[in-house]
C-alpha cells in the first residue's frame, strides 16, 4: 500500500509544482488557476503558502506519496473556517480518499479546526464522498469572481 506523507510545501522543487500546476488536466475543475507556471510562479506561490504557516500556524502541505510529490492540500484559513483544499497530480488523483481522510484525522486532533469547509466549483458534480462524510451544503460563495458551492463537516466532538 503506498504511504502517504505530508510535508511544507518548500521541500519540493519548485519545477515539479510549476510542472504539476501547468497540467491541463487540472483547470477542468479549478476555475482560479490562470496563465503559465513556470519556476517563478511556483516559487511565489510555495513563498504565499509557507507565509500562512507562518501568519496561521497550519497550512497546506507537499503531499508525498512513497516519498515522491503527489500534489498539495491542507487547511487554509478563510475568514473564521479552515478551508480543505486537495490539488493531485493526474498519476494520484486515485489517492484523493485516503489522503483526504488522513487530513480530517489531522483535523479532529487539532482543538483549532473545530469544523473544515470544503469549497467546490459548479464542475464538480460527483459529490458522494461528501455525502458519505456527512458534511452540509451551506450556499454557494464568490471567490475571486468564480462561483463555489461550500460545504461544511463538523470535525470537534460535540
Amino acid at each position: 500500500m503506498t504511504k502517504i506523507t505530508f510535508s511544507h510545501l518548500s521541500t519540493v522543487p519548485v519545477d515539479d509544482i510549476a510542472a504539476h500546476m501547468s497540467d491541463p488536466i487540472l483547470a477542468n475543475h479549478m476555475p482560479l488557476l490562470q496563465g503559465a507556471w513556470d519556476a517563478q510562479r511556483a516559487a511565489d506561490f510555495v513563498a504565499m503558502k509557507e507565509a500562512r504557516w507562518a501568519q496561521d500556524g497550519l497550512g497546506h502541505w507537499a503531499i508525498l506519496a512513497d516519498g515522491v510529490y503527489a500534489g498539495w492540500g491542507g487547511f487554509q484559513r478563510e475568514g473564521p473556517d479552515w478551508d480543505f483544499g486537495l490539488v493531485l497530480k493526474p498519476s494520484a488523483f486515485g489517492l484523493g480518499a485516503r489522503i483526504t481522510q488522513q487530513a480530517l484525522e489531522f483535523a479532529r486532533g487539532d482543538a483549532r479546526i473545530p469544523s473544515v469547509t470544503f469549497l467546490l466549483p459548479p464542475s464538480r458534480t460527483n459529490l458522494g464522498a461528501l455525502t458519505r462524510m456527512g458534511t452540509e451544503f451551506e450556499g454557494e460563495k464568490t471567490f475571486d469572481g468564480a462561483l463555489f458551492r461550500k460545504y461544511r463537516l463538523v470535525t470537534s466532538a460535540p
